[in-house]
């Protein structure tokens, strides 16, 4: 169950990242976005081809979204090794963790992680647990950010 304190804070924290994205200025043109691209949603079919999946974000806005994902999968949860996150930034031709914006971006991906976990914490008894972790890391950017890969994809 989300606490009344939680959710005052989710709206300030939202109303806050509203304001930090309004003044970014992006260095890259709009075009087409997955919005959740990572390596859980790729698939290689029996010829090896890699095909991406799962359309249901998919938007015309700036790239760094789709950086984003794996950024903070790299950079914030430890999911990805460096020599892993090289080779994708390498792939895509750009790191977004030495650009402007870029912990405006991270807080928004991790709001975002939260509040998918937050809305599904009454599936088992492990996301209330991983929804606690994640809040925790939202009020606190420097608390560790030990998410498990057990509950869902997200976080």
């Amino acid at each position: 169950m989300t606490s009344d304190d939680d959710k005052v804070f989710l709206r300030k924290r939202w109303h806050e990242l509203r304001a930090k994205y309004a003044e970014l200025r992006f260095e890259t043109a709009k075009g087409p976005v997955h919005g959740d691209a990572h390596v859980q949603n790729l698939m290689v079919d029996d010829q090896g081809h890699v095909i991406l999946i799962d359309f249901e974000t998919f938007c015309y806005d700036h790239p760094e979204w789709d950086l984003m994902v794996t950024a903070v999968e790299h950079h914030s949860l430890g999911w990805r090794t460096d020599e892993q996150y090289a080779d994708f930034a390498a792939a895509y031709g750009r790191d977004l963790y030495d650009c402007h914006g870029y912990e405006t971006l991270r807080g928004i991906q991790e709001f975002c992680m939260t509040t998918w976990i937050m809305q599904n914490v009454q599936e088992d008894e492990e996301t209330p647990a991983e929804y606690r972790r994640c809040i925790v890391g939202l009020r606190n950017d420097d608390a560790p950010r030990e998410q498990s890969r057990s509950v869902g994809v997200h976080w």
